[in-house]
């Protein structure tokens, strides 16, 4: 392994974890940094197209949701010249607002991304979220898309 597949893991391992603190701090500028205007993801309801869209589409879910906490882990990147994927564990936990604060809910989860670097930065070209387990109520979450 040579120190720009070093480097290349580092900078995208970081992207995910930033990724995850935008969504819980609702830094949705940040994505900016880091995902591809015409990026393409798959949360669990078909395949979304567009950085926008994505964007809209997650704040479907926690616009309306309490505190939130992305927890990443086993992180694995593979490096492939100017092109990459990664794959890592995500338990996300929300709890909820208002009314509903007292109620949780929270999925056992993996993140499938792509990656390109362009101009010397990794930016995520896809995301793929395989669920493997919901705990708690779902009725904490926003109502999702329209």
């Amino acid at each position: 392994m040579n120190l720009d597949t070093l480097i290349a893991e580092r900078d995208i391992g970081r992207a995910i974890y930033r990724f995850a603190r935008a969504m819980d701090e609702r830094d949705w500028a940040a994505l900016d940094d880091m995902v591809v205007p015409e990026a393409t993801a798959d949360l669990g309801m078909g395949l979304v197209s567009g950085r926008a869209a994505i964007v809209t589409f997650i704040r479907s879910f926690l616009d309306d949701c309490g505190p939130t906490q992305h927890l990443i882990g086993n992180v694995v990147v593979d490096v492939d010249g100017e092109r990459a994927a990664s794959r890592c564990y995500v338990h996300d936990m929300h709890q909820g607002a208002g009314e509903k604060a007292s109620m949780t809910f929270s999925t056992l989860g993996e993140y499938h991304d792509r990656w390109v670097r362009r101009d010397g930065s990794w930016w995520m070209v896809h995301r793929r979220k395989l669920n493997h387990a919901h705990i708690g109520s779902i009725e904490v979450l926003g109502p999702g898309p329209r």
